[in-house]
């Protein structure tokens, strides 16, 4: 029997680019993230894009660290969509601080829980994007994976899209131009299989804890 995808359920996605570059700088963290947006419109999942630098986001770990801080309401755009997409620059061979940031108050996420002991994000999909013209892009994309999977959310297979220039190579991801296949391709994989998991998780939800 012929495998049908179905886009009746409606979905949202929140993508967080996690660059240093206050807007409106150029990004190629935004770019990457908003080709993932783009394509998750193709299955039915509404988008939309938050560079964090722009906001006052305080350090520490829990949902709220008090007067000014922007973590409250980017919470709550989380906590909307169905969808959470990670997108970062490689420095050094690592996510950006910002990223680091993001994770850090994720993390509060573990004792946020429903009223049936479940984590608050239970049910939602987080998936990956990676930019730099240095290697790291596995690197990153298991450190945020294994952050995602922790605080609750659910990760798909090829579940993380990225693009990496050649060694020692000045050439910014944006400067490109064209996207490479590779990377459209497992960008149009991360997009379909992250789509396809959150209708599954939205129609049957994790058991109980208890």
């Amino acid at each position: 029997m012929a495998w049908i995808m179905t886009t009746t359920t409606p979905l949202r996605a929140l993508a967080l680019t996690c660059s240093l570059k206050p807007s409106p700088a150029p990004s190629s963290t935004d770019l990457i993230a908003r080709q993932v947006l783009d394509a998750l419109v193709g299955h039915g999942v509404e988008g939309e894009l938050l560079r964090v630098v722009d906001h006052d986001v305080k350090p520490g770990v829990e949902v709220d660290m008090g007067d000014g801080d922007a973590w409250p309401s980017i919470r709550e755009k989380i906590l909307a969509a169905d969808v959470l997409l990670l997108a970062t620059p490689t420095w050094v061979g690592h996510m950006s601080s910002v990223a680091q940031r993001v994770v850090e108050r994720l993390d509060a996420e573990i004792s946020e829980t429903d009223d049936q002991g479940r984590p608050l994000v239970f049910g939602k999909v987080g998936i990956v994007a990676v930019v730099g013209n240095e290697d790291g892009a596995h690197k990153i994309s298991a450190d945020l994976f294994q952050a995602l999977d922790d605080v609750g959310f659910t990760v798909p297979a090829q579940g993380a899209t990225y693009w990496n220039g050649e060694a020692m190579h000045g050439t910014d991801y944006q400067d490109l131009d064209e996207t490479p296949e590779a990377t459209a391709t497992t960008t149009a994989t991360v997009a379909r299989n992250a789509a396809h998991l959150a209708r599954l998780l939205k129609a049957s939800p994790f058991p109980p804890a208890s």
